[in-house]
């Protein structure tokens, strides 16, 4: 029951800027062990050596390492996860990693673009060490119950959340669709028992906007991740921005970790015809080109917001607009991860994300630990970071939205004619 999923993903997501696909399981190859802890670290391996691509990978070497770490004895699940994770250090790459059944659960959760639940931000707070409202999402169950910012969450389903930690009072109050789930919740000196029943609630990777800028309409589109449901989403946002009479777009791809390859090409399609996206080279050296759909929805002028943060599939974007000549750059340098992930799903459930392939935008550049360079390339002074809020980014007082929309404007503004010297 291994999937495998193709992943340009990041660092805030699951990993920094990874490609992820989904495969069968990998049947472990002594039979003696198949139900022993051990089998978990032999599927590891087997898919290493199937697929990891890597130019400083020694299957000599890696053939010994099998050896050293099956002839040990594991007497739990835990005991073999923590041998996995020492055996993928030896191959040197922070992309290549293991997941243990809840962490896959959870990196499943964020690109699948929804999850089941009630709809609440939270954090731990740091006083009480109990679960934190953040804030609720609009039109999910926990926002028309009235839920608030700074409510105190004491229990779910009668269990203290004091102590316990986000991630565990989370998959608490995550559940099956249509099943109900008890909040004890605190607010000031009240406190009252609220019934939600859990829902789907879609993860939103894509804000859009309409922004004056001397006379003309700016749509502003921020995506977030390239999660499973971005591409409908900007298809959506592209489609309303339109139908308010845009002139231009500025698409803010800074901080954006990735997610996954799929989405990237999809989302390139809203602005390209069937120009190429990006290119892969796998273990082979087999090159595969993913082009762009030819569904484009818009030629109007497009200006990219990125920064050291933009990695993965958003650098694959970013490239693939920028060499084709359909979009100029602001901004500063993005992260530079040139590969390309794939993540099986073992048979305990536990996961393993491996590097497969080396890709390459359209002009050809390997942008690997060299990042892509903005067109025009514009610094945040650190003194106006500290004071920078939230609520600054994409307005006058943000440097790299200020130059975007400058570029954007002379993009829209046709040259002045040349006045002809003969009188």
């Amino acid at each position: 029951m291994n999937k495998r999923r193709v992943f340009a993903s990041g660092l805030a997501v699951f990993l920094l800027g990874c490609a992820f696909v989904v495969g069968q399981p990998i049947a472990p190859s002594w039979a003696n062990f198949e139900n022993s802890p051990k089998h978990i670290v032999d599927e590891v391996w087997q898919v290493i050596n199937r697929d990891y691509v890597d130019t400083g990978y020694n299957k000599r070497d890696w053939l010994e390492t099998r050896r050293e770490y099956l002839s040990k004895d594991y007497a739990t699940k835990e005991e073999a996860y923590r041998a996995v994770r020492t055996m993928l250090k030896e191959l040197n790459d922070p992309y290549t990693r293991f997941m243990d059944p809840k962490q896959y659960a959870s990196m499943q959760v964020e690109t699948s673009g929804e999850l089941t639940g009630v709809g609440l931000s939270v954090d731990v707070d740091k006083k009480t060490k109990e679960l934190l409202v953040v804030a609720p999402v609009p039109d999910t169950p926990a926002f028309k119950a009235g839920l608030q910012p700074q409510d105190i969450i004491q229990a779910i389903d009668g269990i203290s959340t004091k102590g316990v930690g986000r991630e565990d009072s989370v998959s608490r109050i995550r559940g099956k669709e249509g099943t109900p789930v008890v909040l004890t919740v605190r607010r000031a000196a009240k406190v009252f028992e609220v019934t939600l029943t859990r829902a789907v609630i879609p993860i939103r990777s894509v804000r859009a906007s309409v922004k004056k800028e001397k006379g003309q309409n700016i749509g502003y589109i921020s995506l977030s991740q390239f999660t499973g449901n971005a591409p409908r989403e900007m298809r959506d946002a592209v489609n309303s921005l339109l139908g308010k009479k845009v002139d231009g777009f500025v698409l803010d791809l800074r901080f954006n970790p990735g997610g996954l390859l799929s989405a990237s090409t999809d989302i390139a399609s809203i602005f390209l015809n069937r120009e190429l996206v990006v290119s892969t080279a796998d273990r082979t050296g087999v090159v595969e080109e993913l082009r762009a759909s030819g569904t484009r929805l818009t030629d109007k002028p497009v200006v990219v917001l990125v920064n050291g943060g933009s990695a993965s599939a958003s650098e694959i974007l970013a490239g693939s607009l920028q060499d084709n000549r359909r979009a100029v750059l602001v901004g500063t340098t993005t992260f530079g991860k040139g590969l390309v992930q794939s993540v099986h799903e073992l048979s305990d459930r536990s996961g393993l994300a491996v590097t497969i392939a080396h890709y390459k935008t359209p002009s050809g550049k390997d942008i690997h630990k060299k990042g892509i360079k903005p067109d025009y390339t514009v610094t945040i002074p650190e003194k106006i970071l500290k004071t920078l809020k939230p609520e600054d980014i994409a307005t006058p007082k943000d440097p790299q939205y200020k130059q975007a929309t400058k570029v954007l404007l002379t993009r829209l503004t046709p040259p002045k004619k040349q006045l002809s010297a003969t009188r």
